[in-house]
């Protein structure tokens, strides 16, 4: 482990790399608004680096480099085209600050020393962790047709997908508790393999070793879906946002019959 250079790290205004931009909310997909509002054309426009779902949750999206990957039921990633359409997503211009380097250390702990190091609990901010993952567990939602379930409807219909001594990239956001719903507490992070063979949200880890860099945000950019019917007429009153948005980030339980 190196000692973590995360109070150093500040936002960066040039290019725009202080802006965190986000289009739709999570909580407009607890009823099930998982319309596609966006294209990932558009959407690169604001950044090159972010995580994200497509139209009917399909797939968990991964960005990087400006290049916008889709893993689905079969964990392989692909490449998907600028008129893929998304509810929600978040991105950014990359100029990620080198933080430290850990080894052997699991995902819940990692997050908890990232948090701690970078003293920034109430501030949006991005994590990159580049490395090897002696362990590795992701998810992909199974794709919804019209009309779309809830989402706790569909929180049990995931494949899962595990990896053992594998490269490659974690990418997470940190959202502050004042800022559940537009985006999930804490942290939301994916994952994709070096080779491409396995990624999708991620469930659990254990960094053998890698880099952590990390990115703050000052400015939040909230795009909303203003010209989708159901999204403006929709009584958010009623929806179990944060059970439902907390239920959806956790691996399903299973009866133990199962």
């Amino acid at each position: 482990m190196t000692q973590s250079h995360a109070s150093n790290i500040k936002p960066i205004t040039e290019r725009g790399a202080n802006v965190l931009y986000q289009h739709g909310t999570l909580a407009q997909l607890v009823p099930g608004l998982l319309e596609g509002t966006t294209t990932i054309a558009e959407l690169l426009t604001h950044g090159d680096t972010g995580i994200g779902t497509g139209e009917g949750l399909d797939g968990e999206l991964i960005i990087l480099d400006g290049v916008a990957y889709k893993v689905g039921p079969s964990g392989v990633a692909e490449v998907v085209p600028d008129d893929f359409t998304l509810p929600f997503a978040s991105v950014h211009r990359a100029a990620f600050q080198y933080q430290c380097q850990r080894t052997d250390i699991g995902l819940e702990e990692l997050n908890k020393k990232i948090v701690a190091a970078n003293g920034r609990a109430n501030t949006f901010f991005s994590v990159i962790v580049h490395g090897t993952f002696s362990f590795i567990k992701t998810r992909a939602v199974i794709k919804q047709q019209a009309p779309y379930p809830t989402l706790e409807q569909v929180a049990d219909q995931q494949a899962m997908f595990l990896g053992h001594d594998v490269k490659g990239t974690m990418l997470g956001y940190f959202s502050p508790l004042m800022f559940n719903g537009a985006a999930v507490a804490g942290f939301h992070e994916h994952f994709l393999s070096d080779d491409h063979t396995i990624g999708g949200h991620v469930l659990d880890a254990v960094l053998e070793r890698g880099d952590i860099l990390s990115q703050v945000f000052d400015t939040l950019v909230q795009h909303l879906p203003v010209d989708d019917p159901d999204y403006r007429s929709h009584d958010f009153s009623n929806d179990p946002i944060a059970a439902a948005l907390a239920k959806a980030e956790r691996e399903p339980r299973r009866d133990a019959a199962e």
